[in-house]
């Protein structure tokens, strides 16, 4: 789903908040509406099929923030800084968009269509990291590698959201730990989590 006004926005946000504190993947016209603070005459005019809003959302969720994280690299071509640097975005963002981060929190796991946000840069810095060495696994352990990413990743958002931990710790650690798991030397993998994070980087016209 495009996002191309201020009212499909607002129908997008409280979908977001009823997904997230519901747990279904169903809303229905009354309360999307009401959640949004709009006519249900909005909603039809700029939903077109309330029943796949949930695929909708999460589509565009996964393909924005891959877009957002990848030009965020910059010119960043080691595997380590870069995962490293996805995963403290991702922890920022929910602190910055807690809306954001509790959706992730809720379906980060268990939709599929969300599963693109973890095949994406951060699948494609394992593999190289695999690749060149950079970290000591094997191929076959991918899969779990990238659980282990992802996993990380949501439970530093989590720690955030209910005020365990500040983002800036959190993504750190997280970052660490994950390294450190793949097998980055502990002393190296600190000194990468610790890095200066760049900003989230705004998404181009072409990628809209």
């Amino acid at each position: 789903m495009a996002i191309s006004s201020n009212s499909q926005r607002l129908i997008y946000n409280a979908a977001m908040r009823l997904y997230a504190e519901s747990g279904h993947t169903q809303v229905n016209i009354k309360d999307l509406a009401r959640a949004a603070g709009v006519a249900r005459g909005t909603i039809y005019n700029n939903i077109q099929n309330t029943d796949i809003l949930f695929t909708d959302i999460v589509s565009d969720l996964a393909l924005e923030m891959n877009e957002r994280v990848i030009h965020s690299f910059g010119d960043c071509t080691d595997p380590p800084a870069r995962l490293a640097t996805g995963i403290r975005l991702y922890v920022r963002r929910s602190h910055e968009e807690p809306l954001w981060g509790r959706f992730l929190v809720r379906y980060g796991f268990s939709d599929t269509g969300l599963q693109h946000l973890w095949n994406g840069p951060p699948l494609a810095d394992l593999e190289a990291g695999i690749a060149g060495g950079r970290y000591r696994i094997g191929a076959e352990q991918l899969a779990s590698a990238v659980s282990l990413v992802a996993g990380a990743t949501l439970g530093a958002i989590y720690t955030v959201l209910e005020g365990m931990k500040t983002w800036r710790d959190a993504g750190t650690n997280a970052a660490e730990f994950t390294l450190a798991g793949l097998g980055v030397p502990r002393d190296e993998a600190r000194q990468i989590a610790t890095a200066e994070l760049p900003d989230l980087a705004e998404l181009r016209d072409d990628d809209k």
